[in-house]
């Protein structure tokens, strides 16, 4: 019997619900820890970002919709998912370098740091919002909203972790996400879009783009459906997207790329993060009308 060639896999990213190459058709190799080639990346341009924001746009009210239970339900299942693939998502991560027990504690994190949001989606009204004593014959009282569509910039370290860290806060809310993964450390993110599809998150909530930083930056900066932007960048960037993001009227989180973040703490998750990602209604109903 002759040797069997291997197929290998072809990367794609996660828009809407389906796998897609970028409409360029480039790519990029992606080598692992050796040096050795592994696979190639698609690179996405501009116009696949569009895509993505259309693809959120449509999933987004039927997301916003569902009730806190239900979403809990949905984060909770995607825990299971990737808790399923664990192995898979570690030898992702190895790709570009670190040790197993490593990559393992990164996946673990990024685990319970799903079932940590999943257990926040029926509580953070309870916290943010409120009934407000006023001096008028009226019942006043503040609810959260979700703002929308929010693009997330993932950085270098922590493929996975990060990316999970940073997409969470705004998808427990209520909001879809168009997220850029890591430049370097792609693969993660492919798989993670494969754990989605096979999730109970509608297609569309979240949406895994690869590519090169500086072919998307401004589009992410500018696009005007885009309701905030959140991520690590450097300083360049950061300028680019601040004033792109004040001429758009965005919200703008990012965090310095300069800086060490441990994406292992507990300060890199919680309710603050949550709060970053939606608006606040205040509705006044008069009293005995």
């Amino acid at each position: 019997m002759s040797q069997r060639l291997l197929i290998t896999k072809t990367p794609k990213c996660y828009v809407g619900g389906a796998f897609i190459r970028s409409e360029s058709g480039r790519v990029a190799e992606l080598h692992d820890a050796s040096g050795a080639f592994f696979a190639n990346i698609a690179q996405c341009t501009r116009k696949d970002l569009r895509n993505a924001v259309e693809a959120a746009a449509k999933a987004g009210p039927g997301w916003a919709k569902r009730t806190a239970f239900n979403r809990g339900q949905i984060l909770y299942r995607m825990a299971e998912m990737i808790e399923a693939r664990s192995l898979e998502l570690a030898e992702a991560i190895m790709l570009g370098g670190g040790s197993k027990a490593e990559a393992a504690r990164e996946v673990a994190a990024s685990i319970e740091r799903i079932v940590h949001y999943a257990g926040w989606t029926d509580k953070y009204e309870q916290i943010l919002g409120s009934v407000n004593p006023v001096a008028s014959p009226h019942f006043n009282f503040t609810v959260t909203e979700p703002m929308g569509i929010i693009g997330i910039i993932a950085p270098d370290d922590s493929p996975l972790l990060a990316l999970i860290s940073l997409i969470l806060p705004a998808i427990t809310s209520g909001n879809c996400v168009v997220a850029l993964a890591s430049q370097t450390q792609p693969y993660p993110s492919i798989l993670l879009g494969e754990m989605l599809a096979t999730s109970d998150l509608p297609g569309g909530v979240v949406n895994l783009l690869t590519g090169q930083r500086s072919d998307l930056i401004h589009t992410f900066a500018t696009h005007e459906h885009l309701r905030g932007i959140s991520g690590v960048v450097n300083a360049s960037d950061r300028k680019q997207l601040k004033l792109g993001a004040a001429e758009s009227v965005k919200r703008v989180r990012l965090q310095k790329s300069e800086e060490a973040i441990d994406w292992f703490a507990d300060s890199a998750q919680g309710l603050y993060d949550i709060r970053e990602w939606i608006e606040f209604k205040t509705t006044w109903h008069p009293i005995g009308a």
